[in-house]
Order: structure tokens, then sequence, then C-alpha cells
């Protein structure tokens, strides 16, 4: 990752086609040693590329990918129907248990045992 921040920090200021020699001087500002191997296949990979279509491609790729706290689509037939109407019925069964606990704590009259 850091290697493909470097080559794009390189085409921000302006050159088009980094080479090794300029990514490895864009990481050795920060005290990160290039690894060779992989820095010449984000080379290769990028070689040629226009950047931003590069990053449009990725971003439509990620939109696929399922990110936390999305509804799933309803499936055929009643089962998420059923399952929906279930959680308002526990949801309100634990505010129940949740009163009954407050109600046992008031039994010490306010006096505690170590006061």
């Amino acid at each position: 990752m850091r290697y493909v921040a470097a080559y794009l920090l390189a085409v921000l200021g302006g050159n088009s086609s980094p080479s090794a020699k300029d990514i490895k001087a864009i990481l050795g500002s920060v005290g990160i040693e290039a690894d060779d191997e992989r820095l010449n296949k984000v080379i290769s990979e990028l070689q040629g590329k226009n950047i931003n279509e590069v990053m449009n491609s990725g971003l439509a790729k990620l939109a696929s990918v399922p990110a936390g706290g999305t509804v799933a689509a309803p499936a055929p037939g009643g089962a998420v129907t059923a399952s929906v109407a279930a959680a308002p019925a526990a949801a309100e069964e634990k505010k129940e248990v949740k009163k009954e606990e407050s109600e046992e704590s008031d039994e010490d009259m306010g006096f505690g045992l170590f006061d």
C-alpha cells in the first residue's frame, strides 16, 4: 500500500510516469526502505495507465462490496417479515426485564450496606 501511495503522490506532484528512483525518494523521505520486488510490481502494473481511470475502476469495484450496517434485500416469502416482527417483541421483553431489576434495587430503601 505504501508503494501505491508513493506512486500516487508522485503523480499528484506532476510526474505522470514515476520511476523506481522517484518512489524510493518519496519513501526514503519518511524513513521507509523500499523493497525492490514490490516496488517494481507496482510500477509495472501502473505503467502507462491513467491514474484517474484506475481509481475510478477501483471505486466501481468497491461499490459492490457490502459495508457494515447495510440492510439486506428481503428474501422471497415471509421469512424476513417474521424475523422483523419478532425483533420489536424481543426489545419490549428486554425493557420489561430492566424495569424489574430497577425495582429490586429499590428494596434497600436508600440505605447501602456500607453507609
